[in-house]
């Protein structure tokens, strides 16, 4: 029987709130079998280019990202947040290691090509893209990694990746080797029929049902690539995905993928 994994995914909703960020991650070092957590950017890094003047640009739930863009996003990511996930799991007893993907090549992206839209240095993954033997070697000696949304692409070059296409990434990469479930963590209870009902989760989803709430736009925006990469990994070998509430990972509402 494979050993069990919680690889979860924290965004900028809870990171941009402090003791909720704090709760989440007292919470997360209470987990006692491995784990891993996958953390976005949240707002700080768009205050800082807006304070900066550079003008942030969001196409479907994903940054456009230029070269003065990428400089800061990997300050503010890979440096600022990570290192503050890092020090505050460290005091609640977790030995975390921040990582990018470009620390021990553990995940190599390759630029994402011009079609419709030019999204600048943005990584896509494939299914070689990540070192789980790596990641697997971290997890044996006690290490919980903690991932950024930063890679590069093996040449020198850094590059912004979407943290829910990372998660899903990692998650693929182990699921031979361990019985992996993946946490998409937010501020809200699971994916909603109503935006402004908390009470509305949908339980589960299923990729037919998934097509028809985007056709009637209750699932859009950031929730897209999300669920997207959810669905990949499902595909993949990843045993369970569940969206919920960061601060109530014990609890019950919430919402589960499934494939049929």
């Amino acid at each position: 029987m494979k050993p069990e994994l919680k690889i979860f995914k924290i965004g900028g909703g809870i990171i941009d709130h402090e003791p909720d960020l704090l709760e989440f991650l007292r919470l997360f070092s209470e987990i006692s079998r491995p784990k891993i957590l996958v953390h976005g950017g949240g707002k700080g890094a768009s205050e800082m280019m807006s304070r900066l003047g550079i003008a942030p640009r969001m196409v479907s739930g994903r940054r456009i990202t230029d070269a003065a863009t990428l400089e800061l996003v990997t300050m503010y990511y890979a440096g600022k947040t990570n290192k503050q996930i890092v020090a505050a799991l460290q005091s609640y007893g977790v030995n975390a290691l921040g990582v990018s993907g470009a620390d021990g090549n553990v995940i190599r992206a390759v630029k994402r090509s011009v079609r419709e839209v030019d999204y600048g240095f943005v990584g896509d993954l494939s299914e070689a893209s990540v070192d789980g033997g790596l990641i697997h070697q971290f997890l044996t000696l006690g290490l919980t990694p903690v991932f950024c949304a930063i890679t590069h692409d093996g040449q020198g070059q850094l590059l912004n990746t979407n943290a829910d296409t990372i998660a899903a990434s990692v998650a693929k990469s182990l699921s031979q080797q361990y019985s992996v479930a993946l946490h998409f963590c937010f501020e809200k209870n699971g994916v909603l029929a109503d935006f402004n009902d908390e009470q509305s989760v949908i339980s589960k989803i299923t990729p037919e049902s998934y097509d028809e709430l985007k056709a009637r736009k209750i699932i859009s925006d950031g929730m897209l690539p999300k669920l997207e990469n959810a669905f990949e990994a499902l595909h993949f070998g990843v045993k369970k995905v569940i969206v919920e509430h960061a601060l109530h990972i014990n609890g019950e509402l919430k919402t589960t993928l499934c494939l049929t």
